[in-house]
């Protein structure tokens, strides 16, 4: 199943997307349930906007060994956590803003997970149940930054900027974690192809993880990493996370204009 949160008339919905052309209409949140209102929308007429608005977002570092290899970095014996400011969250097909002092902006295509039922201390085997769905997410990065802030210890502001983490196009259920083909488009060129089998931290070790030291609370995202292929971006480009059974996620790249404000999805 894809749901999606959705613009149409100045009003936001979910819904579940039927096929190529309709959206069945949600009476709220899908978090809550599944009932259907009865509305049925064209899926021309809306706008998909980020699958969940103003979500926590966790995020991991070098979770695939690939991409530890290719970074530098020793293969971490436990994950390695951050977290993104919900207003770095924005949707489909909107635009990632360049930084006008940044340097060295990298995309880092990644299965994300969604939770939707509470989660503390629960198991490994266990730990899929509290999962509602799967969307495509982009761990969007300023290098420079990031590696100031390394050195001493802790990482936020290099993967904090506004619009730093699109999500979806939608929430897809039912879906096995641990064999997903993940594939990084930049300008149409394949950057990054990858397999969810090759995460160091498996979905379930993740959660488990997370949900030892903290409350994972419905909504909640996490960005499980990146496989290797990592680069930079630039203004003008067009990136593409495409991931196996949910759909391509796509934002373009353009430049910073401090005069105007920004409204992530």
């Amino acid at each position: 199943m894809h749901i999606a949160r959705y613009a149409l008339d100045d009003c936001v919905h979910y819904g579940i997307v039927e096929n190529e052309t309709t959206i069945a209409r949600l009476e709220g949140s899908p978090l809550d349930g599944l009932e259907r209102s009865g509305a049925i929308d064209a899926l021309a007429a809306v706008r998909l906007l980020a699958p969940i608005e103003r979500p926590r977002v966790f995020g991991l570092g070098y979770n695939y060994v690939a991409h530890s290899k290719e970074a530098g970095k020793a293969v971490p014996q436990l994950p390695v956590l951050f977290m993104k400011p919900s207003t770095s969250v924005i949707g489909p097909l909107e635009s990632i803003v360049y930084p006008d002092d940044g340097q060295n902006i990298h995309f880092e295509g990644e299965l994300t997970v969604v939770i939707g039922k509470r989660a503390r201390h629960v198991s490994e085997a266990n730990a899929l149940d509290h999962v509602f769905g799967y969307t495509c997410g982009n761990d969007v990065s300023d290098r420079v930054l990031q590696r100031r802030e390394s050195e001493f210890g802790c990482l936020l502001a290099g993967k904090g900027y506004d619009t730093f983490a699109p999500m979806g196009p939608v929430i897809a259920t039912g879906l096995d974690p641990a064999r997903l083909g993940i594939v990084t488009r930049v300008n149409g060129t394949v950057r990054q192809d990858g397999t969810t089998s090759d995460l160091l931290f498996s979905v379930p070790a993740i959660i488990s993880y997370l949900s030892r030291y903290m409350t994972l609370l419905p909504g909640d995202m996490i960005m499980t990493g990146t496989p290797a292929g990592v680069g930079p971006i630039q203004v003008g480009d067009t990136i593409e996370v495409e991931i196996e059974g949910i759909g391509i996620l796509r934002n373009d790249v353009v430049a910073e204009d401090r005069g105007s404000a920004l409204s992530p999805s």
